[in-house]
């Protein structure tokens, strides 16, 4: 009788591990305290005294979790450019420009071909819906920093005032951005529904 011994192997650093959740978790407490500040869904417990704000506090939650998620998306591109053991991700840039993996990638996904040889730890599909999620996350942070700073008007918001508020000029006023800022998060919506199927 043969036992197969199975070997654990590390494809991940603990580092990119732990980014990854605490991302996980960020946007899963974007997308709640998000709608809520959309469109209230809670009705707060009646209080004589005004001091039970919910959309404020709400509000202030997906604040404090949006600079977490912004934290953590830079250490995640420092990772990606600098990492040693991420290299693998970065080698992927390979596949992502040679026709031939993308068609025998495409091929492997339809039960016609065999899994092509990849360079580096993703495939080009996997990598270009990277690149299109990380693209929509660059895009929800800028345009949620556009709204933070009609919201924060001392230290960091008093800083990035001037370039947000031209950024926001330059998307066509607030409530594009505040529209743009929805249609993201539906994007990131879906990008992770296909993320956790997918994995």
């Amino acid at each position: 009788e043969t036992v197969t011994c199975m070997e654990r192997e590390e494809e991940f650093s603990a580092s990119y591990r732990w980014q990854h959740w605490i991302r996980v978790f960020s946007i899963i407490v974007l997308t709640v305290t998000g709608f809520y500040i959309a469109d209230p869904f809670i009705i707060a417990e009646p209080n004589p005294a005004p001091t039970n704000f919910l959309q404020a506090s709400m509000r202030g939650w997906h604040e404090m979790i949006g600079w977490v998620l912004i934290a953590v998306f830079i250490f995640k591109a420092y990772l990606f450019l600098f990492g040693k053991k991420e290299r693998t991700e970065l080698a992927s840039l390979k596949d992502l420009f040679n026709p031939l993996v993308w068609g025998q990638q495409i091929g492997y996904y339809l039960l016609i071909a065999k899994h092509p040889k990849l360079k580096g730890a993703y495939n080009p599909i996997q990598f270009a819906a990277y690149i299109g999620f990380y693209l929509m996350l660059i895009g929800i942070i800028l345009t949620g920093l556009v709204l933070y700073v009609h919201t924060a008007h001392v230290g960091l918001g008093a800083l990035l005032y001037g370039p947000m508020r031209s950024l926001e000029v330059m998307m066509g006023g607030l409530a594009n951005v505040r529209e743009i800022h929805h249609i993201l998060m539906w994007g990131i919506i879906i990008f992770v529904a296909g993320h956790v199927y997918m994995a």
